[in-house]
């Protein structure tokens, strides 16, 4: 009750707030009218509250999480889907092309972004309301088949996607070639825009695909199960060739990897690379029921795990960047300067990454031993076994709360600020993880 009433702007969340609800912030210092899309930002909270009334059936939960859908539908932009921000005051309101206030979306702000997860977690938590619905709303149901929709059309020809989409791509322009490395590559920040790149930068096409298979199990549409197939095959294109048979984090027009921003060079990943391949594992178990060929996307993995194998740091990590063909390890100076050495790295991104290397390896050999029709089954939030232990545990979170009814911790805002006095915050996150 006191998250609803007080951390929510019309029914939408940020990520953090200071304890006396006088600041808020997302990925940047926002006001009270204000809600954030990326995670854990108003989907995570939605679905928090949908899993939570699955769980216990108080129609409070449920009502919360209506709330939180009509935000969302609030903040649908013409293009389908959703900015990182939905803006609820009048005023503020008037730059963008939000569907329900009907302006001209040619002269406005109308943008769907599909990086860190933003469109994606909106349409997965819409879709998850619809069906607890029984698709009886109209308003929702018709909000999330309008952005799947757009979402299939955004879709290049070759099973891509890219980082951000406005205008609906040449469905015959976009020819299906596997990826290459350049012969040459400027190792200086040429300020190139890739927002229309093929992105894997951040899981984003490894979320499309997880979404649109999510469509397909909840709408039995074929269409979504096809656009997934085609990003599985995306990826199979995007593999890169003999002795780096990684991915990049962006592809430019002709499958090669590309620079991003100034600190994101054209390079094979450590980090998305791994996503890649568990979004491959996940394309087998939920399809392989249904399709004969499905078998394909397990073939790219062996040689990209013996690759990052051989690629591993001292230290057992990866790089989040590969030299392309001399496969050294690449990093940059706090001046953004490329370099081989890590002693000067900025600190705002991760430029060494875990590996996961064994235990993907172990899911594939799990895989490869399981009976096509025992790989998937659809899985609904577990119910919490009883113990002394959870006793304890929930015990514990409820007197941490507040008089106000709110888990309040230790912490600062990032975005305020180095002389912003707060160090006690409330954040969408812990709630998620408490209600839970």
């Amino acid at each position: 009750a006191f998250f609803r009433e007080h951390a929510a702007a019309s029914g939408g969340y940020v990520y953090q707030l200071s304890a006396d609800l006088a600041k808020r912030e997302g990925e940047g210092k926002v006001g009270r009218t204000t809600a954030w899309v990326q995670p854990p930002g108003t989907p995570s909270v939605g679905l928090a509250y949908l899993d939570a009334y699955r769980r216990c059936s108080d129609p409070m939960l449920l009502e919360a999480a209506r709330e939180t859908a009509d935000a969302l539908i609030r903040g649908q932009l013409y293009s389908g889907g959703w900015d990182h921000r939905i803006e609820f005051d009048p005023q503020d309101r008037r730059g963008y092309a939000y569907r329900v206030d009907g302006r001209d979306s040619k002269k406005l702000r109308n943008t769907t972004t599909f990086d860190d997860d933003k469109s994606q977690s909106a349409m997965r938590f819409l879709m998850q309301l619809d069906r607890e619905l029984e698709f009886q709303d109209p308003k929702i149901h018709e909000s999330v088949l309008f952005a799947l929709d757009a979402t299939t059309q955004a879709q290049y020809a070759n099973g891509a996607w890219p980082q951000r989409s406005t205008e609906l791509p040449d469905p015959t322009g976009v020819p299906k070639v596997r990826a290459s490395i350049p012969e040459q590559w400027s190792r200086t920040y040429p300020g190139t825009k890739y927002a229309g790149y093929y992105t894997l930068n951040d899981n984003t096409i490894s979320d499309l695909i997880v979404t649109m298979l999510d469509a397909w199990e909840v709408y039995s549409d074929q269409r979504y199960l096809d656009a997934a197939l085609r990003g599985g095959d995306f990826l199979l294109l995007a593999q890169l060739p003999e002795p780096q048979p990684g991915w990049a984090q962006q592809y430019n027009e002709s499958m090669q990897p590309a620079w991003a921003r100034k600190f994101e060079p054209p390079a094979i990943t450590g980090s998305e690379s791994q996503g890649a391949m568990r979004t491959l594992m996940l394309l087998y178990r939920r399809t392989a029921a249904e399709t004969e060929n499905a078998g394909r996307f397990l073939d790219a993995l062996p040689r990209a795990i013996d690759y990052y194998r051989n690629s591993l740091l001292e230290d057992g990590r990866l790089a989040r960047f590969y030299e392309l063909g001399t496969n050294r390890p690449l990093f940059f100076t706090k001046d953004y300067e490329l370099t081989y050495s890590s002693d000067d790295m900025p600190t705002h991104y991760a430029f060494i990454v875990s590996s996961k290397i064994d235990a993907l390896e172990s899911e594939l050999n799990r895989i490869r031993q399981t009976p096509r029709d025992q790989l998937w089954q659809a899985k609904r939030p577990p119910a919490a076994k009883r113990s002394k232990r959870l006793d304890q545990q929930v015990q514990r979170l409820i007197a941490e709360l507040d008089t106000r009814g709110a888990w309040v911790e230790p912490g600062r805002l990032r975005y305020h600020g180095d002389d912003d006095p707060t160090r006690q915050v409330i954040r969408s996150q812990t709630f998620i993880t408490h209600l839970a």
